[in-house]
């Protein structure tokens, strides 16, 4: 049986933190599929990435929680989300320039 499905039947409050429009897209007919009301989950993403899609995610009606990194383990934290998805970083540099 497919994960993602076993996850959005458990009717638990779901956080998808994704900046991946697919599985955004993926949530949102599982969640039609199975009657999960957009109350009962929401899409989190990081500020300055995808803002467009973050846009759209919301108005399509759907909760998006932007995080913000900061105090004295921002860098860090940074430099994992970059070294965990290489393309992080020319979405960064993008964005920074």
């Amino acid at each position: 049986m497919d994960m993602s499905y076993e996850l959005i039947n458990t009717k638990i409050f779901l956080a998808i933190a994704t900046h991946d429009k697919q599985i955004i897209n993926k949530t949102i007919s599982l969640a039609d599929d199975n009657g999960l009301k957009k109350d009962q989950f929401e899409f989190q993403m990081m500020y300055g990435i995808r803002e467009d899609l973050q846009k759209d995610t919301l108005n399509k009606g759907f909760p998006v929680r932007v995080y913000v990194p900061y105090g004295s383990s921002w860098y860090p934290f940074l430099i994992r989300r970059l070294a965990e998805r290489p393309a992080n970083l020319f979405l960064f540099l993008k964005y920074l320039l």
